[in-house]
């Protein structure tokens, strides 16, 4: 009885599940890690495609002569356009050497003032909310309107040139903007307006994450206001302070709507950055394959410019 037992007795089952079986338990653990990559497809193609098809054109067009109105000329050029940038064209070099200045003075001016207000506005007081609201309330403001607000405070009859005459300081009709001794104190304050809250918003959001225990430590060991900003805070904001420096220079060497409408480049080509020579060029000479050829050479200076940066500043390395 007992072997008709073990004989009836089936074995034990080692039969593996068919192969379509184990391919389809990998496509739905796979389904899920996709999904997400899948839902934001359309709209990552669509930013390439307006990010890329720009860029190419410029490149393509650089390498040619095109101008609309003189279509006879039109045609390959090779780097003719860029050659002439480089030898023949003497206001490159101005513009290019303007819109350096330009940015150096409005990065580190927006910086310092910017890390002060974020300081100040992060301590607590009575009133801090308004304060915080005053101080941000300039990045809210559309560049047109800023530049409207700046006209009429640089206006000769109405602004404060005028009050400061009344007190006797200066002389009635003075124009800060058409003056080539004041114009650019005169535009840098402008942008310094709307460009601080900018770096105020971006250090005071990383000055919120600073573990308090570091500062109570610091106060325990006798370290003064000073060694804590320079031991505990400066380093806290390294990867703050490199990210913002950088959008705000490539924003700065862009600038193009502040500058044309408080001078439109002048008085006598004293604030005509670069791309404000390339925007005059493609729309007032319609000579599109030199201002291509411009902008390529542009697109390429802040392109390298940015990775030395990145590099020279170990961005999203260890604060020694």
């Amino acid at each position: 009885m007992a072997q008709a037992a073990a004989v009836a007795k089936p074995p034990p089952s080692t039969a593996q599940p068919p192969p379509d079986q184990g391919q389809r338990r990998r496509r739905a653990g796979s389904a899920p890690r996709r999904l997400p990559y899948l839902l934001i497809a359309p709209a990552a193609l669509l930013m390439l495609g307006f990010i890329a098809y720009p860029v190419i054109s410029v490149f393509y067009y650089s390498l040619r002569h095109y101008n609309p109105t003189k279509p006879w000329r039109d045609g390959f050029a090779g780097l003719d356009n860029f050659v002439t940038a480089f030898t023949d064209d003497p206001e490159f070099w101005h513009t290019l050497g303007f819109s350096l200045q330009w940015v150096a003075v409005e990065v580190v001016l927006q910086l310092l003032l910017g890390l002060v207000l974020a300081l100040l506005v992060n301590q607590t007081f009575v009133g801090r909310a308004l304060a915080r609201a005053l101080v941000f309330s300039p990045w809210a403001v559309s560049g047109v309107l800023t530049s409207t607000i700046w006209l009429l405070i640089f206006n000769s009859q109405t602004g404060i040139s005028r009050y400061l005459a009344d007190i006797g300081i200066g002389s009635y009709g003075t124009s800060w903007l058409s003056d080539t001794g004041t114009v650019f104190p005169a535009v840098v304050v402008a942008e310094l307006w709307r460009g601080v809250p900018f770096f105020a918003i971006l250090i005071l959001a990383d000055l919120q994450s600073v573990p308090k225990d570091l500062y109570e430590a610091a106060e325990v060991d006798g370290a003064s206001r000073w060694r804590q900003f320079l031991h505990i805070t400066l380093p806290h904001l390294k990867d703050a302070i490199i990210l913002s420096t950088l959008l705000r220079a490539v924003w700065e060497f862009n600038n193009v709507d502040l500058l044309y409408t408080l001078t439109g480049g002048g008085p006598a080509g004293e604030t005509t950055t670069l791309p404000l020579r390339i925007a005059s060029i493609a729309v007032d000479s319609h000579d599109f394959g030199y201002a291509s050829a411009l902008t390529a050479i542009a697109f390429v200076i802040l392109l390298f410019s940015s990775l030395l940066y990145l590099r020279l500043s170990k961005f999203g390395g260890q604060s020694t």
